[in-house]
């Protein structure tokens, strides 16, 4: 059963009350013990299956996600981690023998490594996947005996109230506070000296992230995105490509930041794999994706008219149509697109997938390696030589063959960036080293 609630923190308590607040419950010790470990992390599980519902509905508010999506992609994927660290987080905080080199062995001395907790963190929300993005860093970050400052996405408005009434109800509030607001409040918050700080979001303000958190120096993890390209190779099953690459793209309605962002494939491929990912489409949303309960919508009016500006940068195969006042866009499939198309300028993040075209293997190489470094590349092909080639000469955060976002999911997998797409990961164990120290023990006896 839940806590009493009580208030994460007071109206009148500042960020530096908050910060204070929680880094003297650190100095206790108490969040170190593997009891309350596993306890916060058992009450957060309590959290997601008693009140799933809840943070569906919210989701739907803030998204158009549907209950099924809300679940899939949200709620059970962070009941997922929160098992599988269970499972394993005893046999993960144990020492770690190290052998002791030969100079030192006459000494008797034995050498290990220990994971410290940091002390107080920061994480801070992106508004795509609001309760999956907030929630599985804070797991890692419990699992490893820290004190947590919790900042959801004021985009995500429904979901940001959710997660701030309810985490006060189940998580030990002297050791974990939410902070809700916008600009101003984060603001507020990066003025403040954390011992790690977790962000995931956009280059832009990763930049002030990292900048503010030079001041005090702060370490930082970035979750960042990118354009992610796919390569379809000749010769492959076009139908089974094209479900694939339609489910992994429109899934959101695009807004996943692992999501394909364009295709390369060779002028002989092309025509076919657009008439197979019109089909795709189709069968997955119907003739009408905006009257099909799976499919969701675009988060604001901002994003909606960022968007609707790149639907002309290709041919339309299928899609196309748009509403503002319900900030739908079809999934669109966009041929015939020129490298320097404004479509391929940015990240999309939306639903919205260009197909680009290559004389093979090698300009596709290079058509990536001239831009910056993906979160994640893609590939479908039957040949191990080019699967081989794309991992040995191209870098990326993660890379998918076969099947785009399901690296994500895989808690024995890290999940990070690298370059422009962010800096550190997580997900499992390598959570446990994000927000921890791995500290260095050599311990020689006197006599």
């Amino acid at each position: 059963m839940p806590a009493t609630p009580t208030p994460t923190a007071t109206p009148t308590e500042t960020p530096a009350e908050l910060v204070a607040r929680l880094r003297a419950t650190f100095r206790t010790g108490r969040t170190k013990d593997l009891a309350w470990r596993t306890g916060q992390l058992e009450r957060l599980r309590a959290l997601l299956t008693e009140h799933g519902d809840d943070l569906a509905d919210a989701l739907r508010a803030d998204l158009g996600k549907s209950r099924r999506e809300a679940y899939r992609t949200e709620i059970d994927f962070t009941v997922r981690e929160i098992d599988h660290t269970l499972e394993h987080l005893a046999d993960w905080l144990r020492p770690e023998p190290a052998p002791v080199p030969p100079h030192l062995a006459p000494t008797g001395a034995t050498a290990h490594t220990v994971l410290d907790p940091l002390g107080v963190v920061l994480v801070i929300a992106p508004w795509n996947y609001p309760v999956q993005l907030l929630l599985a860093p804070v797991v890692g970050a419990l699992a490893s005996g820290n004190c947590v400052v919790v900042k959801p996405s004021e985009l995500a408005p429904a979901t940001s109230a959710a997660v701030a009434r309810l985490l006060p109800r189940y998580l030990d509030t002297e050791a974990v506070g939410v902070v809700e607001g916008a600009v101003e409040e984060t603001t507020a918050l990066l003025e403040q000296h954390f011992d790690h700080i977790f962000y995931t979001g956009n280059g832009t303000v990763g930049r002030i992230v990292m900048t503010a958190a030079a001041k005090h120096l702060t370490p930082v993890t970035l979750e960042l995105g990118g354009k992610s390209p796919v390569f379809v190779d000749r010769g492959t099953d076009l139908k089974a490509v094209a479900g694939r690459l339609a489910s992994g793209k429109f899934l959101n309605a695009g807004q996943t930041c692992v999501a394909p962002d364009y295709v390369l494939t060779d002028p002989e491929t092309a025509p076919a794999l657009a008439e197979a990912l019109a089909a795709a489409v189709e069968g997955l949303f119907g003739e009408d994706p905006a009257e099909h309960p799976e499919y969701g919508r675009i988060v604001n009016e901002r994003h909606f008219d960022r968007l609707t500006g790149l639907l002309d940068s290709g041919r339309t195969v299928t899609g196309g149509a748009h509403d503002r006042d319900t900030k739908y866009i079809a999934p669109t499939v966009l041929a015939d697109v020129a490298p320097d198309a404004p479509v391929m300028g940015e990240e999309i993040f939306g639903p919205i997938l260009p197909l680009v075209t290559v004389d093979g293997l090698d300009e596709a190489i290079g058509f990536i390696n001239d831009r910056d470094k993906p979160l994640a590349l893609y590939a479908f092909t039957d040949s191990t030589a080019v699967r081989d080639r794309l991992l040995a000469e191209t870098s990326s955060g993660g890379v998918g063959i076969g099947l785009p976002l399901a690296h994500l999911t895989v808690s024995d997998l890290p999940f990070g960036g690298v370059g422009e797409s962010g800096m550190g990961s997580y997900h499992g164990r390598y959570s446990l080293e994000t927000f921890s120290h791995r500290k260095a023990v050599l311990d020689t006896p006197l006599s």
